[in-house]
């Protein structure tokens, strides 16, 4: 979090930003973000985090992000109301985790659904754990020690079409994705210089149980136009936080969100690992600070799930879940998306 931070309450009128809005938050009754959607069995599952008052000051560490649980959340079809299904997973009941309980992702593999979430251990550093279940909605039993060669946050599954499962993962700043090198946490360490490159997300695919990685994690890089890897001053493109991955006619997508500059971005590559080659944005600013996404094909539509904080009056902590349909252009390029009408 930054000195950036979204308009003041007083400077904002909420009532016509929800007016103008494109789209509105698919449950209202909790504060959900960081919505993770998929289709499994012909249903739409939404997995967010569960945004709460914890009463901790905004800070550029994300304290103030102290979410405690998952809830799982489904539909019918795109046009059906939301249902929350409950808690599906607490920390209390994750043996390593101690606190916050950020963005998650989810996987089905032979009839198992897997919850992939990061946490911080009771040494403050965050890691990635996996919890397991029979049904898509939880309850989810954790394993009893994080993945092993995980670190950092916001883990999304991407399945191939051989059926083989790939995690990316990393956030810089409260994410601590600065401190790694190689894989190695310092907590020397920090942000390259502007001139230098990006620190770029991770990627390893999974082991057939879904519960490791099955290969040493490498840094997936994101090329400008001229096939260099873009700068870390480059604040516009460069990659902060939220991977996801989806495949559209046969390519690659890899989208992120450039966190202080609150863009939703997204790269083109010819297989899971990458190199991927900046090509635009996907979702313009939205009101709140965060912007963290997920896009699910449903009925050969696509469809971008993200979150604002229009329903809570601009409170950067406490956000609400939205979709929109996203479409293409012939060449393979996304048309972005304006949260708001003007």
């Amino acid at each position: 979090m930054s000195d950036t931070e979204n308009v003041t309450i007083e400077q904002v009128d909420y009532e016509q930003l929800e007016k103008k809005a494109i789209s509105q938050p698919l449950v209202k009754h909790i504060y959900t973000a960081d919505p993770s959607a998929h289709v499994f069995n012909g249903k739409i599952y939404i997995y967010p985090s569960h945004d709460i008052e914890a009463g901790i000051e905004f800070n550029d560490n994300g304290d103030h992000f102290a979410m405690e649980d998952y809830h799982v959340i489904s539909m019918n079809d795109v046009n059906s109301e939301a249902v929350d299904h409950g808690v599906a997973l607490h920390v209390d009941d994750v043996d390593w985790a101690e606190r916050q309980m950020w963005a998650p992702d989810a996987a089905c593999k032979d009839g198992k659904y897997y919850l992939y979430f990061p946490a911080k251990k009771a040494d403050g550093i965050f890691q990635i754990g996996v919890a397991v279940s029979d049904s898509p909605t939880g309850p989810f039993i954790a394993q009893p020690n994080p993945i092993k060669e995980s670190y950092s946050i916001d883990p999304a599954v991407f399945e191939d079409d051989d059926g083989r499962h790939y995690m990316y993962w990393g956030g810089i700043w409260g994410g601590q994705l600065q401190n790694y090198r190689n894989n190695v946490y310092d907590a020397s360490k920090g942000e390259p210089a502007d001139d230098e490159p990006q620190l770029g997300p991770i990627v390893a695919r999974l082991t057939d149980n879904m519960l490791e990685c099955d290969e040493t994690p490498k840094e997936l890089k994101i090329l400008d136009e001229n096939g260099d890897v873009l700068l870390a001053g480059d604040h516009q493109r460069r990659f902060f936080e939220a991977s996801w991955m989806h495949k559209h006619n046969g390519k690659y997508y890899f989208s992120y969100s450039t966190g202080n500059s609150h863009l939703i971005c997204y790269a083109i590559g010819d297989n899971p690992y990458g190199p991927f080659t900046y090509q635009g944005h996907i979702l313009t600013p939205v009101e709140g600070w965060t912007t963290h996404h997920s896009i699910c094909e449903i009925d050969d539509k696509s469809y971008l799930f993200y979150h604002d904080c229009v329903l809570s009056k601009g409170v950067t902590h406490l956000r609400s879940i939205k979709m929109a349909e996203i479409n293409y252009n012939d060449d393979g390029t996304i048309i972005p998306i304006a949260p708001y009408n003007k």
